[in-house]
């Protein structure tokens, strides 16, 4: 008789899975539907901000595309999260991949702006090559039932590599529409060829999600049900931080510094996917690093010690005097900026019970996404009336406070594996809660918790 369904798995090497062997099947299926949609997120990224500022669309539109497709993808997260362990992961999975196959055919078929503001809304449409939609709430629930928990920040760091690889892969292929172009395409056949191969890739990511064995399935029936209980504080906590961390990354979203260099230097797509795919390179290198420094200094500390500087780089970017100077500062910054991703992740997972972690992977995600979403319009209209740097000014401001805010009130919530290498005293001071005690027998009393 097997493990039960939605305990960790550990399996034997396999060939082409030896160097995974620490990682179950589910969990290779996982990184694979991440690295396929990442890919098509890399150039759709580039290539929508290019193509919205061609069609002579004013930023303001270009800010409301952006705030839709945030708006649809966590309207979209709560829906499927929320039922998700009730009709089954898999289930859902596959019918976001097919939302995202169905929002590339929109793009490829149709100029109309109405049209295209309905598929934003969505929540599938690639608008930077981080996650849209409800794939990473459900995959971050998923993925530690795939290793163990000494193994789990460093899924984390290959699960985001992987993407990083992946989305600086598509960043490249950005520059296809002009090959395209002078093989006989027009400029309007070749950009929609792109969001026709960015569908084809949604039903390539909805094939991998068929393929996920039911261990990735909510564990018993009371799971299904769970919610935020005692990890509650810390959650709504951590939720009111990203919702600062959020706000700002909406001010510089990929398409819309892909508008930037466009409308400031006039960038092209054949100059800006190589930088994007440069950019893409180090957050691979960087999401490899934190994984390990992450293990070393402790993961609050990897947060914030990584994202502080690349908030400083961020704000030296509108300050350039040319666009080779931008497009260093622009790296350095990228370098850094990403590494806080695979820890805060793990971290989320670390200080809650399993059986909520669902409901902290939406919630936390949610509110990423509707705070997001706030500021795209936003950020097009501060281009119009402040200056076309000014996003860039405001989100570095903003994401500085967020790191001290971060440090500040976590800094002593450490992880289980981090407790266990400090002294006792120490550890039952500064760790997260260990897991609720097993219900008393039927004596009226509810249970007592430590704070």
């Amino acid at each position: 008789m097997g493990p039960p369904i939605g305990a960790p798995v550990q399996t034997a090497p396999d060939g082409a899975g030896r160097m995974l062997a620490w990682l179950a099947p589910d969990g290779r299926l996982i990184l694979a539907a991440r690295a396929v949609r990442t890919f098509a997120y890399g150039f759709q990224a580039v290539l929508l901000g290019v193509y919205l500022d061609r069609a002579g669309w004013a930023p303001w539109q270009v800010g409301a595309i952006l705030t839709a497709t945030l708006l649809g993808s966590a309207a979209l997260t709560a829906v499927f999260t929320a039922t998700a362990d009730r009709y089954g992961r898999r289930r859902v999975l596959k019918l976001a991949a097919l939302s995202m196959a169905a929002s590339g055919t929109a793009f490829a078929v149709t100029t109309s702006y109405p049209v295209l503001l309905l598929a934003a809304l969505t929540g599938t449409v690639g608008v930077t090559t981080g996650e849209v939609g409800p794939f990473l709430s459900l995959e971050q629930a998923m993925l530690p039932l795939a290793t163990s928990a000494a193994r789990r920040t460093r899924a984390f760091s290959l699960y985001n590599l992987l993407g990083a690889l992946a989305g600086s892969l598509g960043a490249l292929a950005a520059g296809t529409p002009v090959l395209l172009q002078r093989a006989g395409l027009t400029a309007d056949g070749a950009f929609r060829a792109m969001f026709l191969a960015y569908a084809a890739l949604g039903l390539v990511t909805l094939g991998l999600f068929s393929r996920l064995s039911p261990r990735v399935e909510a564990a018993s029936v009371a799971q299904t049900a769970s919610g935020l209980r005692r990890s509650r504080a810390n959650v709504l906590r951590l939720a009111a931080l990203f919702v600062v961390d959020s706000l700002a990354g909406g001010f510089v979203m990929q398409s819309m510094i892909a508008f930037y260099f466009s409308a400031r230097w006039g960038a092209g797509p054949e100059v800006l996917g190589p930088v994007f795919l440069g950019a893409g390179l180090l957050q691979a290198a960087s999401f490899y690093a934190a994984g390990r420094l992450g293990e070393r200094i402790g993961l609050i500390n990897t947060m914030v010690a990584t994202h502080l500087p690349s908030n400083v780089l961020l704000m030296a970017i509108p300050l350039a005097p040319s666009l080779a100077w931008a497009t260093g500062l622009l790296l350095a910054r990228f370098a850094l900026s990403q590494m806080d991703v695979p820890v805060r992740q793990s971290y989320v997972m670390a200080v809650v019970d399993p059986e909520e972690r669902v409901a902290a992977a939406s919630l936390t995600n949610i509110v990423r996404n509707v705070a997001q979403a706030t500021t795209p319009l936003v950020a097009g209209a501060s281009m119009q009336l402040l200056g076309l740097g000014a996003p860039f000014l405001i989100a570095g401001a903003m994401k500085i406070a967020y790191d001290l805010l971060l440090f500040a009130c976590f800094r002593n919530v450490r992880p289980p594996e981090e407790a266990a290498r400090m002294p006792p005293a120490a550890a039952a001071r500064m760790s997260a809660p260990a897991p609720a005690p097993p219900a008393p027998a039927a004596t009226g009393r509810r249970p007592r918790h430590a704070p």
